[in-house]
């Protein structure tokens, strides 16, 4: 996938991807996750997931990478889990992004594009299977 030009379409092949991943697809945000993105707007929490990704994983070699991402505690960390873009291992897997480089400012936007379209889709989603019920 390039990330310089990443469409809808290359979005929705990844997340059908990372569907049939068990690990990836168990990924869900709590209710306080879900709780902090509503009270934040997601304008903040694109922000936030921005800082995260330069600071932690744009850089060539980012400190303690493959661990650098909490498993929870933030929206923005448990969808990096769930799109596969926690540390450069993942994001060479599964995104073809290269390791040993700092990220480009379009890989950078990738990334932040594609942490905020799940956290959209899985409050969506929850939103939707509550009112199923």
């Amino acid at each position: 996938m390039d990330p310089s030009s990443t469409t809808q379409a290359d979005i929705a092949s990844l997340f059908d991807r990372l569907s049939r991943s068990t690990f990836r697809s168990r990924f869900t945000l709590n209710a306080k996750d879900r709780a902090y993105a509503r009270a934040k707007g997601r304008e903040t929490i694109a922000r936030h997931a921005a800082d995260f990704i330069e600071k932690r994983l744009a850089p060539a070699r980012p400190a303690n990478d493959g661990k650098q991402t909490p498993m929870r505690g933030h929206p923005v960390f448990v969808a990096q889990h769930a799109t596969a873009t926690c540390c450069r291992g993942c994001l060479m897997k599964w995104h073809g992004i290269e390791k040993g480089r700092p990220l480009s400012e379009a890989e950078q936007a990738h990334v932040v594009e594609v942490v905020m379209t799940w956290i959209i889709r899985d409050m969506n989603d929850n939103t939707n299977r509550k009112t199923n019920r």
